[in-house]
């Protein structure tokens, strides 16, 4: 028999499942049945099998959304993950108006992706924008950001910095919770600062970095409003990330078959990469108390 407790329980977890099932299982189930169709929102779905999956080997701008994406992650992810610890281990040293430093590191990363898109492009105006009029007083010219095939993926590297005070919240309580006697016993044998870097922060935060890393991968595969907003894509498809053009296939040329295709796909190379790094990460993540997972 059924406590009361289980009976409270289910009563109020009931809303949550109903939610979970309708706008969660449902979507999902139903994007791989999809997936193996030739639907287009007007027509019902017809079963083609794995003629969607197929299509993406000859697919050409399949294989350079691919590739924008794999670019765009290799050089933003690093980026992002050293510019936010170096900021959290400035700020989390004894500086006046620390936490004003800290605050304003961390407000850009409150606005949202329109926003901020809509501001980096005026700072990538190559007529009037701010960062070739900065390049200018160095003697530098500015090229045309993103009017340029060559530049416009570089552009949207360069954008991610703005977003580096939200892992650095995330480094600084990491570092907070470094033992100070480690620290008290590395100076009296005479480290410097770099070598306590090296031999003690890294170490010790460094679960917290592999988390900021899957995370950072993630995001980067999923990378959509900036190419929406700022290059459509271009110039030449130079910005047309993966999300992109599975958008554009599934919302603007109604190929809904595909496009769920596309989305499998997108999962599937996600989960190879956290796997990929995860294995790779037990050398060099330790864990308090054992080798973790």
């Amino acid at each position: 028999m059924v406590s009361r407790e289980a009976r409270y329980f289910y009563f109020f977890i009931f809303p949550w499942l109903i939610g979970a099932l309708v706008f969660m299982l449902y979507p999902i189930l139903s994007s791989l049945y999809f997936s193996f169709t030739e639907y287009d929102i007007i027509h019902p779905p017809k079963w083609v099998g794995l003629q969607n999956y197929t299509k993406m080997f000859h697919d050409e701008l399949f294989w350079r959304g691919v590739k924008a994406t794999l670019i765009f992650t290799v050089c933003s992810v690093p980026l992002q993950l050293v510019l936010s610890l170096f900021f959290a281990v400035l700020v989390n040293r004894k500086i006046p108006f620390k936490r004003f430093f800290r605050t304003a590191l961390y407000f850009p990363s409150m606005i949202s992706g329109v926003a901020m898109s809509l501001l980096w492009l005026w700072v990538f105006n190559s007529q009037t924008g701010m960062m070739n009029y900065m390049l200018g007083l160095i003697g530098i010219q500015g090229p045309s950001w993103l009017e340029s095939e060559q530049w416009a993926l570089a552009a949207m590297v360069i954008m991610t910095m703005w977003g580096a005070g939200a892992g650095m919240i995330i480094f600084l309580a990491a570092l907070q919770g470094v033992p100070t006697y480690l620290y008290e016993a590395a100076k009296l044998e005479g480290a410097s600062r770099w070598q306590m870097l090296r031999s003690i922060t890294l170490p010790a935060i460094s679960p917290i970095i592999l988390f900021q890393l899957i995370m950072g991968i993630n995001d980067s595969f999923q990378v959509f409003t900036q190419a929406f907003v700022m290059t459509k894509g271009g110039p030449h498809y130079a910005t047309q990330f993966y999300v992109f053009y599975l958008w554009q296939n599934g919302f603007k040329f109604f190929k809904m078959g595909y496009a769920s295709a596309l989305a499998w796909v997108l999962l599937i190379l996600v989960m190879v990469m956290t796997y990929l790094v995860m294995k790779f990460s037990k050398r060099y993540v330790h864990y308090e108390g054992g080798d973790g997972v």
